[in-house]
Order: structure tokens, then C-alpha cells, then sequence
């Protein structure tokens, strides 16, 4: 299956515009305390090792949306 090259490019954009939503929840989180997990918190103090793993997660799909956006953008991974 092939795409094209506008199809590329609108999946590209939507996952760089996806970064900054990540990052703003995970810093609200980070202030805050809690971060959400569906429609649920996970808080800080009473889950300790659960927010710290949902953190990591939240870093991960940001690093990951990145990656893939800038190849679908620049074509890194010709």
C-alpha cells in the first residue's frame, strides 16, 4: 500500500501538533501533582510509583510522536 505525499504530510502535522498537548499535561501534571489516566488521576502522593510509570509513558509517546513525525515530514528514515 503507498500513500502519498499529502497524506504524509497531514499525519506529520497533527503528530507535532500533539507534542505541545503532551507536554502541557504533563507539566500541569508535574505541578498539580496528578496526572489522567482515562478519566481518572493518578496522584502523586497516594501512588507514587504508578505516577512516576504514567510519567515515563507520557515522555515516551511524546519522544515517539516526534520521531515519527519528523520522518514522516523530512523523510529521516528513507
Amino acid at each position: 500500500m503507498t500513500t502519498s505525499l499529502s497524506d504524509e504530510l497531514l499525519v506529520g502535522l497533527i503528530g507535532l501538533a500533539l507534542i505541545p498537548w503532551i507536554g502541557w499535561t504533563v507539566r500541569r501534571g508535574l505541578r498539580l501533582g496528578m496526572l489522567p489516566i482515562g478519566r481518572a488521576y493518578v496522584r502523586r502522593d497516594e501512588r507514587r510509583s504508578a505516577f512516576h510509570l504514567l510519567l515515563g509513558l507520557y515522555l515516551a509517546v511524546a519522544l515517539l510522536a516526534a520521531f515519527i513525525s519528523v520522518d514522516l515530514l523530512v523523510g529521516v528514515r528513507s
